[in-house]
């Protein structure tokens, strides 16, 4: 049952909560969580040790981190440095783990997605905030620049195969052979299981990133295998399919049959169904019209503005913290 229906989503931890909801358990995958009460920051750790838990979670080995705070999207300058402080502390984690020794860093920054498309702008957004140094320190140095270290920070956004007619892990790889990064860091929108996590929801992963895998829109991933470096992916989930939306209310309707002393046996017939069923049994009500829509908030463009300058100021507190003088 489990592998009879696909859910489009790039979040781990979603993936690990599917199983959880068939209560199967997978060797070989560790979900540890943390919660902080006070900034209302959740931060779920999945790590696929094995390769059996890869091909069971359909992701390869490797630490996902998934932050969830409610208020990542809200304009509360307060709020997004609380969060931007936490993102730069898992980032710098994950880093440190893939970090060879301790010299400069030279960062290659990948702002992946659709500039002309807001809720696949996230990653051209984070860019646009980001403090570039690898120019400056390539031609003054860093000494002259007071700093007894600087990290090397340049930024691309390669756009879309639509736009340039090159898969953007072409454009990314030819980038790495003529500039020589330490790492790669690549930003993208994701497409999300759950509405909840919609713009509120931050991953970060050090086995790269496929662009587009969310929406069936596969290219080529960008990992450490094909780049030849080590690349931390971050993304955001700004969409869902139209399936899950209707699955989602679809929750809310047995529930309320369930309340309901008339109509309570069909609530506990839809209920018996697993998450699975449930699942199919809506993509064949909306098919064929729907299949293929994808859903992301109305006010979408407000949200990828200021999740885009959390995530870029995260960026830039983790490049400064090695430049002192």
């Amino acid at each position: 049952m489990i592998r009879n229906y696909c859910v489009r989503t790039d979040l781990a931890l979603e993936e690990k909560e599917r199983f959880e909801s068939d209560a199967v358990e997978i060797s070989g995958v560790v979900l540890e969580e943390e919660y902080d009460e006070e900034r209302e920051i959740r931060t779920t750790r999945v790590v696929i040790e094995t390769e059996n838990g890869a091909a069971a979670m359909g992701k390869p080995v490797g630490t996902y981190l998934t932050l969830e705070a409610p208020d990542l999207a809200a304009p509360d300058e307060d709020s997004q440095m609380e969060i931007a402080a936490e993102l730069c502390r898992r980032i710098r984690e994950l880093i440190q783990k893939k970090r060879k020794e301790e010299k400069d860093l030279s960062v290659l920054v990948v702002g992946l997605g659709n500039r002309d498309i807001t809720p696949d702008a996230l990653g051209p957004y984070v860019v646009d905030h980001l403090n570039v140094t690898r120019h400056i320190v390539k031609e003054y140095g860093k000494y002259a620049m007071g700093m007894d270290r600087a990290d090397l920070v340049s930024a691309v956004v390669p756009g879309v195969m639509g736009q340039t007619g090159m898969e953007t892990a072409e454009i990314v790889r030819g980038i790495v052979r003529e500039t020589c990064p330490d790492l790669v860091i690549a930003v993208d929108a994701l497409a999300a299981r759950n509405s909840r996590r919609l713009n509120r929801t931050v991953q970060i992963a050090d086995t790269g990133i496929h662009p587009g895998s969310g929406v069936g829109n596969h290219r080529h991933g960008m990992t450490e295998d094909s780049l030849g470096v080590p690349v931390i992916g971050i993304g955001v989930p700004t969409v869902v399919d139209a399936a899950t939306i209707v699955n989602d209310t679809m929750e809310n309707f047995i529930r309320a049959l369930e309340s309901s002393a008339a109509l309570k046996g069909v609530g506990e017939v839809l209920r018996s169904y697993s998450p699975g069923e449930k699942y199919q049994f809506v993509k064949e009500l909306i098919a064929p019209h729907l299949n293929g829509m994808f859903v992301t908030p109305k006010d979408v463009d407000e949200m990828i503005h200021h999740i885009s300058h959390t995530i870029s100021e995260a960026l830039n507190m983790l490049f400064s913290e090695n430049q002192g003088s």
